[in-house]
């Protein structure tokens, strides 16, 4: 059986259209593609700040805060409340560190809570002589493990508890009775509690932020190129079938302004149902409409029903969308049937999710005027073609498998 069951046999009835290779239209939905790029960068963008964040944190507080705490472990007023503390917080920036890089941080507000306990704790037991030393390691380290607990959120969560870490050093500082140079090492230390972490955490959301943003312009210019692309590809290759289709319908409407061929004649009747058809079908190609393959199926038997053949269009289910050049092997075969239909037509359309299966059913004609695809079964390997004629009826099926 011939490839293309709507390939009419006559020598005059003109060249086939070929099938070509079908092309994504501007139509077919790219935002998932477009979403998607911008949000790996983002996400390997947040990695990076949230490693950074972690591995600053935990390498102060093991390699600046405890070498000083073992140092002056003796001058604490309570070195058991320093040290726990500093476990303590070591576990929980661990464990903190390790959810925060699977993508599955700690609930911040009770963790936030024992940093603070925490923070209390060691200025209390610290004692005046070590208030202002490396050896008070809350002073350096506990801003970074705010950072760890508040990460992903707004800045100005951070900032509050920056804000109680430096009231708690300021009860501190005066408990002890401070003196003007105590005050004044007070404000830098805490605007060093205050500025790189907030700094970090800033920096870091708004690489984030450019990072997503420019790899969404990225994304939509590659888009619009590929749309553009394609755009171009499927105007070229409609004209070619414009082309081809149009030299068809102008060959027989030459031949009968020559009056080479006889307008009575069935087969060159035919020859002009199967031009008209082809071209309908052409236009319907372009058309935005919900179900693309039965637009062009009711375009044709529209065209079948004006040159007064009955016919019935039966549908059942919806057909999946479907690229133009499986909707083309659907429906071409059986629109050369159909041209050559006498007396009535059943055009039955079922679709499912992964399977669209089309059938016509026309009265069988006897003599050579009957002309017709070879009985029997083809696969082209995307559409598969069926035909059989027995004396009464016709019957052609066209079935597409995903």
């Amino acid at each position: 059986m011939s490839a293309d069951l709507g390939a009419p046999a006559h020598p005059l009835s003109g060249p086939e259209v070929p099938e070509r290779t079908s092309v994504p239209t501007p139509r077919e939905p790219t935002s998932a593609a477009g979403l998607a790029a911008p949000a790996a960068v983002a996400h390997a963008s947040d990695r990076g700040a949230r490693i950074a964040a972690v591995a600053i944190a935990l390498a102060w507080h093991i390699a600046i805060g405890l070498p000083a705490v073992l140092a002056a472990r003796a001058e604490f007023a309570a070195p058991a409340v320093v040290l726990g503390g500093w476990a303590l917080v070591a576990v929980a920036g661990a464990v903190a560190g390790v959810r925060l890089l699977r993508n599955s941080p700690l609930p911040p507000w009770p963790l936030a809570g024992l940093l603070l306990a925490v923070d209390v704790a060691v200025f209390v037991a610290a004692g005046d002589r070590q208030l202002f030393t490396a050896a008070n390691w809350v002073w350096s380290t506990l801003g970074w493990f705010f950072v760890l607990a508040l990460w992903g959120r707004r800045v100005v969560g951070l900032i509050a508890l920056l804000t109680t870490h430096a009231v708690i050093a300021l009860l501190a500082v005066l408990v002890h009775g401070p003196d003007p140079a105590d005050v004044a090492r007070y404000v830098m230390y805490v605007y060093g509690t205050f500025s790189l972490p907030v700094a970090v955490f800033v920096g870091s959301a708004v690489i984030v932020s450019l990072a997503r943003e420019r790899a969404a312009v990225s994304a939509a210019g590659h888009a619009m190129a590929a749309e553009r692309d394609a755009a171009e590809r499927a105007l070229r290759e409609r004209r070619d079938r414009l082309a081809l289709v149009g030299s068809a319908a102008g060959r027989v409407l030459g031949e009968l302004a020559a009056g080479q061929v006889d307008p009575g004649d069935p087969e060159v009747q035919r020859r002009c149902v199967l031009a008209a058809a082809r071209l309908r079908r052409l236009i319907a190609e372009s058309d935005d409409v919900p179900d693309p393959l039965l637009h062009e199926l009711r375009a044709a038997a529209d065209l079948a029903e004006r040159n007064g053949l009955p016919i019935d269009l039966v549908t059942i289910g919806t057909p999946p969308p479907l690229p133009v050049e499986i909707r083309r092997r659907l429906a071409d075969p059986l629109n050369g049937i159909l041209a050559d239909a006498r007396g009535w037509a059943r055009l039955t359309v079922v679709s499912g999710p992964n399977e669209v299966v089309v059938s016509l059913v026309t009265p069988d004609r006897e003599g050579p005027e009957a002309t017709g695809p070879p009985h029997g079964e083809h696969d082209d390997g995307q559409v598969e073609h069926l035909y059989e004629r027995d004396g009464s009826i016709r019957w052609a099926q066209t079935q597409w498998r995903r």
